[in-house]
């Protein structure tokens, strides 16, 4: 059986569900309340069930209601992202998007966003580039790149961002190391430690956010600017002992994983924030990237990426 919903009677279902008030649903949705109403009962004849329990004190819903609040948003943004792709394709713009990502991402953020960006837009071509933190708003500026994910990037005229995904910082070290079987590491037990990371150059403000949290610790920390960015060559100088990395800890659970002998350990005392944000022309992007920014949010959101740090 076909049933014809118009997707306005499930945004107007969807404002008294979370309401619970018809009153506050119609100046939410700037209609009167009795045209509201009646545009309820529509929905509820269509569907051959009541979706609200009315009285004169409260509105509640009905099981039907709870399963149409469930399924009700899901429904709303598929018709949106099948809407904003015909628009794009009838608008004939280019659906190539240059897309620059850090190479710490590539662990658990740039893999899982990227393979909800061509579920979501299976038009769109994805150019892909690994390139480091402090390269990718100057690429964005220069035309370069359309989008870009950068750990805690410098800021740039001509480039806008926001923080995609929030996490702490961990500590990579050898499973022979003395720490290796802490649960979770103090910052200060680091001290006597060499610590690697990327030159600075790379990554400027993720650099010194470290530096500054060692500090706070109550020490400088002695630090091996790691040339080599590749990733085998740095796990191998962790498991030998010689030094401890600090890495993002998505980045350092998966490269834990990889190595037999390397494991990944929480920093606490104080917790480190490592930023990944997504960034884009400050120039009014176009419907393309502003489509690649609406997939970005709410695979975020998906994924809990902002739960923050604490």
């Amino acid at each position: 059986m076909s049933i014809d919903i118009n997707p306005r009677l499930l945004r107007y279902f969807l404002a008294v569900a979370e309401e619970l008030h018809f009153g506050r649903a119609a100046m939410r949705l700037y209609v009167s309340q009795p045209s509201l109403s009646h545009q309820i009962r529509k929905l509820e004849e269509i569907l051959g069930t009541p979706l609200f329990v009315r009285s004169s004190r409260s509105v509640q819903l009905t099981a039907a209601g709870r399963t149409l609040l469930k399924e009700a948003p899901t429904a709303l943004a598929g018709l949106e992202q099948a809407v904003e792709r015909t628009r794009l394709a009838g608008s004939g713009v280019a659906t190539t998007i240059r897309l620059g990502y850090t190479p710490v991402a590539n662990f658990g953020t740039f893999t899982v966003l990227l393979d909800a960006l061509q579920e979501e837009h299976p038009d769109f071509t994805f150019d892909a580039r690994e390139i480091f933190s402090a390269e990718i708003p100057e690429r964005i500026c220069a035309g370069d790149l359309d989008v870009g994910l950068a750990l805690s990037p410098p800021p740039i005229d001509g480039v806008d961002g926001e923080i995609l995904r929030r996490e702490t910082v961990s500590a990579l070290l050898s499973t022979r190391h003395r720490l290796a079987v802490a649960p979770k590491i103090p910052l200060a037990e680091l001290r006597d430690e060499t610590l690697q990371l990327f030159p600075r150059r790379l990554a400027p403000a993720y650099y010194d956010g470290i530096v500054a949290a060692c500090q706070e610790a109550g020490f400088s920390p002695k630090i091996c600017a790691f040339e080599d960015p590749s990733v085998n060559p740095m796990l191998a100088r962790l498991a030998s002992g010689r030094e401890v990395g600090l890495a993002p800890a998505s980045f350092a659970e998966h490269a834990g994983k990889a190595s037999t002998g390397v494991t990944a350990r929480d920093v606490v005392d104080p917790q480190i924030a490592a930023d990944l944000s997504i960034l884009w022309p400050t120039n009014d992007p176009s419907p393309a990237i502003a489509s690649v920014l609406d997939t970005a949010r709410r695979c975020a959101e998906r994924h809990r990426w902002l739960r923050g740090v604490g």
